[in-house]
Order: structure tokens, then C-alpha cells, then sequence
């Protein structure tokens, strides 16, 4: 029976609607989309934020420089934390050499519980300021991976809100048709025959 029952959308008998070919079709074509259209959202999406990630992470790599600086003060100690194992970062007084302009001091933000007189890499800019490190790799592909995996779920989630919103106009179309229907054949079954 319900090999029979299958498919009726699409082949002629009396009972079938206009609505109900028209809900076919549309079934019919969110199923592209959502099979097609979605994956190829979320990958267009992705290529999208890792040029875009990239680009900055090219730009920051060109506008800060690196330096091993020596601590003139202690930071705060270490927090302990139940979220993860990053610790959080402060600024303390650090002092660096280089070749062309000699020694140099400034603020730079260190990892917590640095003593003064260790050693640390910063990140500076052409000001001299502390600044956060450049992206790295990973961090580029996570956030290429993350948008163009949100972007998928996004237009799927469309498609799907899509499929629900068609179906139910099919049905308030369907059940009109069946009320005209009914007005029209109606009348004739409530006639007695003797």
C-alpha cells in the first residue's frame, strides 16, 4: 500500500489539487537547495572569512614586530580558573634592546605571575605599544571553518523554514479546494433516492 500511496503528487487521479503539484515541486526544489545550495553556502562563506582573516592576519604580521623584553616589575600573580587553562595577560614596564635605536622601555602586556627580571616576548607596533600577536594559522582556518559551517546551518535553516511556510499555504490552498469541491458535490449526496 504504500508504494501505492508514494508519489500520488505526482500522477494523475481525482483526488489530487493544483496545490498539491504545486507543494511537490516546491518539496521538489527546497530538496536541491538543501542537498546543493546550503553546502555551497557554507563554502562560499568560508573561503569569504579565511580571505578575509588571512588578509588581516598578513596585515598585523607587516605592522607589529616581536621582542624578547626583560621584565622591570612583577605582574600580578596567576588566577586560578575553572574555564581554562589561559591565564589572563597585564601590563608591566618592560625594556628591550635593538641594534639601530639601542635600549627602549615600554608598557607591554605579560603573562600573569612574570617576575620582574624574566624574559618575555611581546608584540609591538611602530609606536612601540604593546599590541596583541598576530593571528596564527590555526586561528585563521577556525574561524574560516566556524563561518562556513554557521553559514550552511543558516541556509538550511532557511530552506527548511521555507519548506515549512510552503507547506502550510499548500494546506489552507488544499483544504479550500476541498471545500469548493464539497459545495459542489455536496448537495447531490444529501438528495434521498427512492
Amino acid at each position: 500500500m504504500r508504494t501505492l500511496v508514494r508519489g500520488w503528487r505526482w500522477r494523475r487521479n481525482p483526488l489530487r489539487r493544483r496545490s498539491d503539484v504545486v507543494e511537490a515541486w516546491t518539496a521538489a526544489l527546497l530538496t536541491v537547495l538543501l542537498c546543493f545550495g546550503a553546502p555551497l553556502a557554507g563554502a562560499a562563506a568560508g573561503l569569504w572569512a579565511y580571505g578575509t582573516a588571512h588578509t588581516t592576519q598578513l596585515t598585523q604580521r607587516a605592522e607589529r614586530h616581536q621582542v624578547s623584553a626583560v621584565l622591570l616589575e612583577d605582574a600580578p600573580a596567576q588566577v586560578p580558573s575553572a574555564q581554562s587553562g589561559k591565564q589572563p595577560q597585564y601590563r608591566v614596564k618592560v625594556r628591550w634592546t635593538e641594534p639601530d635605536k639601542g635600549t627602549r622601555t615600554a608598557v607591554a602586556r605579560v603573562p600573569a605571575g612574570s617576575l620582574r627580571g624574566d624574559r618575555a616576548d611581546v608584540w609591538l607596533d611602530a609606536r612601540d605599544r604593546s599590541v596583541a600577536a598576530p593571528p596564527s594559522d590555526t586561528a585563521v582556518w577556525q574561524h574560516a571553518l566556524t563561518t562556513g559551517v554557521w553559514a550552511a546551518a543558516g541556509a538550511a535553516g532557511t530552506v527548511l523554514l521555507g519548506r515549512a511556510v510552503i507547506r502550510r499555504v499548500a494546506e489552507r490552498h488544499r483544504m479550500a479546494e476541498w471545500e469548493a469541491e464539497w459545495a459542489r458535490t455536496g448537495p447531490e449526496w444529501g438528495r434521498r433516492t427512492a
